[in-house]
């Protein structure tokens, strides 16, 4: 079954984030979306043909994990986001687990900012390591690399030129201020059960 692409348009219109901006960054992600797919079926096409010790198909198997992130994170991502942002609730497992993990939410706020703000490319993720029941701000520098095994991501901003430059230039840090303004943090209350 082929993946399809989520419709984010709900999104045109938020603050500090031109509708120019918004509607690059969806091609982008649709893109994802489809060379997932076809590099999905060329893997299974190549292995019904028996060419799996190929050099292109170990080729395309490293590929399909930078596509298939590409698609999630931006998923992730924009459905971190809404029109006017929503209060992150204070009554949340979430809040309390960042207060405790980083001593305040203030803490965590300028961890994860100062961890987007750092110089180059990538994706700023905070994960929720259930193991451990620990939370980490953890910088990703491309989408197949540096991920926390087994850790579940909670919130997700893309620090890629494409998500700001159009509207920010190099001001990468008043991007990442529009971008908190705009976390939708309503979290599912099966989600917020198993953060400890």
């Amino acid at each position: 079954m082929a993946y399809e692409a989520k419709n984010f348009e709900s999104l045109l219109g938020t603050k500090g984030f031109s509708d120019q901006l918004l509607k690059n960054h969806f091609t982008l992600y649709q893109g994802y979306v489809t060379n997932t797919n076809k590099v999905a079926d060329a893997l299974s096409a190549m292995a019904k043909e028996g060419k799996t010790t190929t050099p292109e198909y170990a080729e395309l198997k490293r590929r399909f994990g930078w596509e298939f992130n590409g698609m999630r994170l931006h998923e992730y991502y924009f459905d971190n986001m809404t029109k006017g942002g929503k209060a992150v609730d204070k009554n949340t497992n979430l809040y309390k687990k960042i207060v405790a993990d980083f001593g305040s939410y203030e803490n965590w706020e300028k961890d994860f900012k100062a961890t987007g703000a750092m110089r180059g490319i990538g994706w700023v993720i905070l994960y929720y390591d259930g193991t451990e029941g620990r939370l980490f701000n953890t910088w990703i520098n491309e989408h197949d690399a540096g991920h926390l095994s087994g850790a579940k991501p909670l919130i997700v901003m893309d620090v890629f030129e494409h998500a700001y430059m159009i509207d920010y230039g190099l001001k990468k840090a008043d991007y990442i201020e529009a971008f908190f303004k705009a976390i939708d943090w309503t979290i599912d209350p099966k989600m917020d059960s198993w953060i400890e």
